[in-house]
């Protein structure tokens, strides 16, 4: 691979994640890939010695498109718990590595961060108390409202799909006492101003908290207390937004579906879940392999594949790559995009 030194060149900076995972298999497949641009300089954030065992070990299993660490620029982070083959020891090393990828990001504006997957459960066990990644990179960042959105650009039709979270990793009780007038309409902010990058009169939709959009009262007071009366005013202020909803949740999605399979349907710009599956589960089964979780609301753009770890096939030489090549060519398109440009 043939690095870029010029000040213009777009950096992608990539946090390895969680190496006792499928994180190096992915990123070695993706960046081998003829998807990927050549004239991207790629700082990868992990351990060189993991990255050459992952790349040896694939080798010997007959995998040949990958591509080789000798030939890639590694930040060699030294953390003396990588050392540790366990839960906390990946865990710690895991987190370091996106902080100091988040730090090396900072320090160059045309250049976005991707991540690989991590595990919450290892950064617990390492003293690192933290939902997620996402929280992280608002905490280092100093912002307060980031958006987790998820994107995929259909290879079908060319469609971008996006999906945003009101609430994110939180248990499922949490949700309907953490959902506001005030939350929505943050949310909606930044989907608006992600969506306008694209079209100049977006369409937006908005899910329901409960079964058939609260039925009027029947199923849920949620829809009827607040969230209508939230909507309405938001969009008052915002009259260049077509906004459609509450909206009964199990049909909310039926729309994306057609616009991912047909060129010629009704298409709309993004849907607003209130909470992580109900976005999540029509996200990964309409636009599976395809979809990237990206970070709005940031002073650079982040994204990252996604699922997980994938434990149960880490080191077996089958882990699917696509959801990375999509989460590094997103990173690319966004921030090549003038109206996404970096402001870090």
């Amino acid at each position: 691979m043939n690095i870029k030194n010029s000040k213009n060149t777009l950096k992608i900076v990539l946090s390895v994640g969680d190496e006792s995972g499928i994180g190096p298999e992915i990123i070695l497949k993706a960046l081998y890939s003829h998807e990927i641009q050549e004239n991207i300089e790629f700082i990868l954030v992990g351990s060189k010695k993991n990255l050459q065992n992952t790349y040896t070990h694939l080798r010997g299993l007959g995998l040949e498109n990958l591509a080789n660490p000798n030939d890639l620029q590694i930040h060699d982070l030294k953390i003396s718990s990588s050392d540790n083959e366990s839960k906390s020891g990946y865990g710690d090393s895991s987190f370091y590595y996106l902080t100091k990828a988040i730090e090396i990001v900072k320090q160059y504006p045309n250049s976005a961060l991707v991540t690989g997957p991590i595990c919450k459960k290892s950064w617990s066990l390492a003293g690192h108390h933290f939902s997620g990644q996402t929280e992280v990179l608002a905490k280092s960042c100093g912002v307060k409202n980031v958006g987790m959105l998820f994107t995929a650009k259909s290879p079908i039709t060319g469609w971008r799909f996006n999906t945003l979270l009101a609430t994110t990793h939180i248990a499922l009780y949490e949700v309907p006492k953490s959902l506001n007038t005030q939350l929505i309409h943050a949310k909606l902010d930044l989907f608006k101003e992600f969506c306008m990058t694209y079209t100049e009169k977006p369409t937006l939709k908005v899910a329901g908290l409960n079964p058939h959009a609260g039925e009027e009262g029947i199923l849920g007071n949620e829809e009827i207390d607040w969230l209508n009366d939230a909507l309405i005013a938001w969009n008052e202020n915002n009259r260049d937004i077509k906004l459609i909803g509450p909206l009964s949740p199990d049909s909310c999605w039926n729309s994306a579906a057609k616009a991912w399979r047909q060129k010629d349907t009704e298409k709309h710009d993004g849907i607003l879940a209130m909470y992580h599956d109900q976005g999540l589960i029509p996200m990964k089964v309409i636009a599976l392999n395809y979809s990237v979780n990206t970070t709005i609301g940031l002073p650079f753009i982040r994204t990252s594949p996604d699922h997980g770890t994938g434990f149960d096939i880490a080191g077996k030489g089958i882990a699917q790559s696509q959801s990375m090549i999509e989460a590094i060519k997103a990173a690319i398109e966004m921030t090549k995009n003038s109206r996404l440009l970096n402001t870090h």
